[in-house]
């Protein structure tokens, strides 16, 4: 009867064994899978972590058309009071440029330009004064030019022209009006269509292609 008790009592025993040995294995075997499952989970954050970290230079990439830094170069002549070639900001307006060279004179004539209009590199831009004619656009093939002007089949007089009429020779423009204008008011009256050669920047092709255009 003893052994039969004591027998009972080890199998008991052996058997509690076995079931704590099986509870552990199940446990170990549960919290395996659990692991990887962490893992891919792990790596999926990371890898939208990657694919945040690849979208963010997209997202702080400078915009190419409004990068900083970008100039245009504009020259300003006529009624302004220090005229000039002035480095202004790629996007600037004529109001911008005018304020460059120092702002308008007394005597020039605000209505005569589009002080709004967009500026383009290498642009020269003439500000008329009161009475001048406005340079404008070359007119169209078969249309009417300004009065007094070559386009007009008229010869420009030397001796009484505006910048803006000797603008419509061909290879003056702005800056060489100017010139012709300074030097008939600094030595006098053309005397005769050949003293054109002696303005500079008038050499034998250029004064070739005037002398049948203008007179004295």
């Amino acid at each position: 009867m003893r052994i039969g008790v004591g027998a009972a009592v080890v199998l008991l025993i052996a058997a509690l064994a076995t079931a704590v040995v099986v509870s552990a294995i199940g446990g170990q075997a549960t919290h395996q899978v659990i692991t990887p499952g962490r893992g891919t989970s792990s790596g999926g954050a990371a890898g939208g972590g990657a694919s945040s970290g690849a979208a963010a230079p997209g997202a702080n990439s400078p915009d190419p058309t409004s990068a900083p830094g970008a100039i245009i170069f504009v020259h300003v002549l006529g009624a302004v009071r220090r005229p000039g070639l002035f480095e202004l900001s790629a996007g600037a307006r004529v109001m911008d440029a005018v304020a460059a060279a120092g702002g308008l004179t007394e005597t020039a004539d605000p209505a005569g330009t589009n002080l709004a209009r967009r500026l383009s590199d290498g642009e020269q831009l003439y500000l008329p004064q009161v009475g001048e004619v406005p340079a404008g656009p070359p007119p169209a093939s078969g249309g009417a030019g300004p009065a007094g002007g070559a386009a007009s089949g008229q010869k420009v007089n030397l001796n009484t022209a505006t910048v803006a009429e000797l603008d419509t020779l061909p290879r003056i423009g702005p800056l060489m009006a100017q010139r012709i204008i300074d030097y008939r008011e600094a030595n006098g009256p053309f005397a005769a269509v050949d003293d054109l050669r002696s303005v500079t920047g008038i050499g034998d092709k250029t004064f070739e292609g005037l002398k049948d255009l203008v007179t004295a």
